[in-house]
């Protein structure tokens, strides 16, 4: 079914506007907030969609519209906004009392993630260009996690939102990747895959949904002064 594709897209909005009749919640949603990051945190991984969009992976024609807009169908666009919107709320809703505290040694995990860039530009230059690039932007998650002075990286909450995620990726990305709706071009990855899923995805995933907490984090100190 062509709308099978934006069906998925609008599934994973159920939650997001669920959570709305839920006084608590709705309180510290900020969903204009969170709406300006996820467009903001987009436009990079948009754009690294358009360029490797029929080498690194294409979309099924039998789950997705026909028009096109770059080349991406328009389920692929609405992705960065319900996806990390959703995601968004997981992590506000976490609790903060026991788990915000940093620990001195997580920030060793900053220092790998530095690491990963040079390691993704070399991996990249070898042809493995999806492996590459994921591991290129857990680098730029730390640089940006550093200059923003957000310091996730040095929190345990990060660490229990990151498994969540994965969870959501294992729910989410399975449905994907074994319909398919996405299809892959096995040159560019490292050919690892968990069940159906590249191991590749992982990264993508968790670089998104980082980046747009990062900034998340920023925007918001920044409107409350801090």
């Amino acid at each position: 079914m062509k709308l099978e594709y934006l069906l998925f897209n609008l599934t994973v909005l159920i939650g997001p506007i669920a959570s709305q009749f839920n006084r608590q919640i709705k309180q510290i949603s900020q969903w204009r907030l969170k709406l300006c990051t996820n467009c903001i945190v987009a436009v990079p991984f948009v754009i690294w969609d358009v360029l490797v969009t029929g080498s690194h992976w294409q979309f099924n024609e039998a789950y997705t519209l026909d028009f096109r807009l770059f080349g991406l169908p328009i389920a692929e666009w609405l992705f960065f906004i319900t996806v990390p919107f959703g995601c968004l709320l997981v992590w506000e809703t976490l609790p903060h009392a026991k788990l915000s505290t940093s620990l001195r040694s997580l920030q060793h995990i900053r220092t790998v993630l530095y690491v990963t860039l040079p390691i993704g530009i070399w991996v990249f230059s070898e042809g493995v260009q999806y492996t590459g690039l994921v591991l290129c932007c857990f680098g730029l998650v730390a640089f940006a996690d550093t200059l923003l002075k957000t310091d996730l990286l040095g929190q345990p909450k990060t660490y229990l939102y990151l498994a969540i995620v994965s969870i959501l990726i294992l729910v989410f990305n399975g449905y994907l990747t074994a319909r398919p709706v996405v299809l892959y071009g096995e040159a560019f990855q490292s050919g690892y895959r968990i069940l159906t899923i590249p191991i590749e995805d992982f990264g993508y995933g968790f670089t998104l949904v980082l980046l747009n907490a990062i900034l998340y984090e920023k925007l918001k100190g920044v409107r409350h002064g801090k």
